[in-house]
C-alpha cells in the first residue's frame, strides 16, 4: 500500500503547498485510490467506535491552486486541466500528521528497555544495568551539540518523509540545567534551518 499525504507529494514534486509561493498556478493529483478525510461534522471529540470510522472518498482527485487546497472529490467530477498533473493511482492521500509532543534531542534509542518492560522486567532491575533515564541524561551530557544536532537533523527528516508536516520538539530529558540549555540550544538551531 502507498501512502501519501501532502508532506510527500510536495517532496516528491518539489511543490510547497502552504501560502509560499509556488512555480505553478494549478496541481491536480488523479487517480487516487482513497482520499482519508479528517472531518468531523459534529465538531465533537470522537471516542469509542466512531475512531473507527473514517470518512473518506474512493476514486479520487485533489486540485491544489496557487498553494491551497482549492478542491477534492469523485474523479467522475474530476477538473481536466491542471499546469501540473500527479498520477497518484494505487496511492491513499492522507492529511499530514501533527505531532504535538516529541523528544527529537536525544543521545541514544532505549527500546531495548521497551521489550524488557513487554517481558515483564521491571524498571528497577533495567537501571541496575545500565538502562532508564539517568543513562539517557549521562548520554546526553556527554554528546556534543553538534552530534545532538545532526542525530536529531536525521529524526526530523525521517519524520517529514513520513508525512508530518508539524512538530513541537519538547526538553526534558537532560536532567540538569546545563542539559537542558544544551537541548534548547539544538531546537533553536533546527527552528533556523532553511528547510523548516
Amino acid at each position: 500500500m502507498k501512502i501519501l499525504t501532502p508532506t510527500i507529494i510536495e517532496r516528491q514534486k518539489n511543490i510547497n503547498f502552504g501560502i509560499k509561493s509556488l512555480s505553478m498556478s494549478t496541481l491536480l493529483v488523479r487517480n487516487i485510490k482513497q482520499i482519508c478525510l479528517c472531518n468531523n461534522q459534529s465538531n465533537k471529540a470522537l471516542r469509542g467506535n466512531a475512531l473507527s470510522q473514517w470518512n473518506r472518498i474512493e476514486n479520487a482527485y485533489l486540485l491544489v491552486e496557487n498553494g491551497l487546497i482549492k478542491d477534492y472529490g469523485s474523479m467522475t467530477n474530476c477538473p481536466s486541466t491542471a499546469d501540473e498533473t500527479v498520477d497518484a493511482t494505487g496511492q491513499f492521500l492522507l492529511p499530514g500528521f501533527v505531532d504535538s509532543h516529541t523528544h527529537l534531542v536525544f543521545s541514544g534509542s532505549r527500546e531495548m528497555e521497551f521489550v524488557e518492560r513487554i517481558k515483564g522486567t521491571s524498571y528497577e532491575t533495567i537501571i541496575e544495568k545500565g538502562g532508564g533515564i539517568l543513562n539517557s541524561a549521562n548520554r546526553l551530557a556527554s554528546m556534543s551539540e553538534e552530534d545532538l544536532y545532526t542525530q536529531a537533523m536525521h529524526r526530523l527528516d525521517q519524520l517529514i518523509k513520513q508525512g508530518t508536516c508539524a512538530i513541537e520538539i519538547k526538553s526534558g530529558y537532560g536532567l540538569s540545567y546545563e542539559a537542558e540549555l544544551k537541548i534548547l540550544r539544538v531546537i533553536k538551531r533546527i527552528k533556523a534551518t532553511p528547510k523548516m
